[in-house]
């Protein structure tokens, strides 16, 4: 059953970049065939900063202004369109970041049931930040119980920080504010070892070393510096984007060698070489620079 539908409703409308968030009255429409409609919503703060730096011109993503800002919403179901058969008006739901749908695909139902008793204001972030971490961590497959570091303890770090330990990681703090290093200590965190590239990274090694380092710091410097505190063929959660990174992955890779040399051996994995005896290496340079050999070239002593 629908209740009387307004035919405007408060909201704030953002008209252009670099503009003022005013609140205006905005026409409101009945809902369509297999719509619903939400008047009552709930945005969080992390969508009004992803917002204020869209419309300040820092992101270029927003290509049409007049706009609602806010992509992590929670409301009540106010009405609903034709043949909705999930939903009833009163339910609470959240509604995350929606780029268009057609109608046909898993994509478009995100619409997702919000306990009744939960803080609209505090359950918003988990649509989007919550389960960017969420499912970032869970899918990286790392023992429980294996060594996990934090570079950075802010909006989605702090949330990585809860996930990590309730999943049963040792969990590593890296920072060199020290409210922040408190924070990360009440949020779960085991070890606070602060952030210097060597004493962070020998105080790691220490104890064993990280298997997964979680960087969600939107700077380059700590996502190049952070592979230090790893373990060999370790795994680095990258939760925010820098563009172009630099990165040393010699550290992450090299320990494999071992295992991949002895799968090589019981699967009878073939490396196809031509070899050239020791006194034949400008030959071997030379066939190798024309292009002709055939994938590896190789120089041994023994022939």
């Amino acid at each position: 059953m629908a209740l009387n539908i307004p035919e405007t409703c408060r909201a704030c409308v953002v008209e252009a970049r670099n503009t003022l968030w005013p609140i205006k009255e905005a026409p409101v429409e009945e809902p369509k065939h297999g719509e619903v409609f939400r008047p009552t919503l709930t945005a969080s703060a992390i969508p009004i900063l992803h917002f204020r730096n869209a419309v300040l011109g820092h992101h270029k993503k927003i290509a049409t202004f007049q706009i609602i800002p806010g992509h992590e919403v929670v409301g009540t179901f106010f009405a609903m369109g034709e043949a909705e058969k999930k939903w009833q008006v009163g339910d609470k739901v959240g509604g995350p970041w929606h780029g268009g749908h057609d109608g046909l695909c898993k994509a478009c139902n995100p619409v997702v049931h919000i306990p009744g008793d939960a803080d609209p204001a505090e359950y918003a972030p988990f649509l989007c930040a919550g389960i960017t971490a969420f499912n970032g961590i869970r899918n990286m497959n790392i023992t429980p119980g294996d060594i996990v570091a934090f570079q950075c303890l802010g909006d989605l770090g702090h949330l990585a920080i809860q996930y990590v330990r309730k999943m049963g990681y040792r969990t590593v703090a890296l920072s060199s504010i020290d409210a922040k290093r408190d924070v990360a200590m009440k949020l779960g965190a085991t070890d606070d070892m602060g952030d210097s590239k060597e004493d962070s990274a020998a105080a790691l090694h220490k104890i064993g070393g990280a298997s997964m380092a979680v960087v969600t710091a939107p700077n380059r410097k700590v996502m190049t510096n952070i592979v230090n505190v790893c373990v060999p063929s370790c795994k680095v959660l990258i939760l925010s984007s820098v563009g172009e990174l630099p990165v040393d992955t010699s550290i992450i890779i090299h320990n494999g060698v071992l295992e991949a040399i002895s799968f090589a051996q019981h699967q009878d994995v073939k490396y196809l070489i031509e070899e050239f005896p020791f006194d034949k290496v400008e030959e071997a340079v030379q066939h190798t620079l024309s292009r002709k050999v055939r994938v590896r070239a190789c120089w041994s002593w023994t022939r």
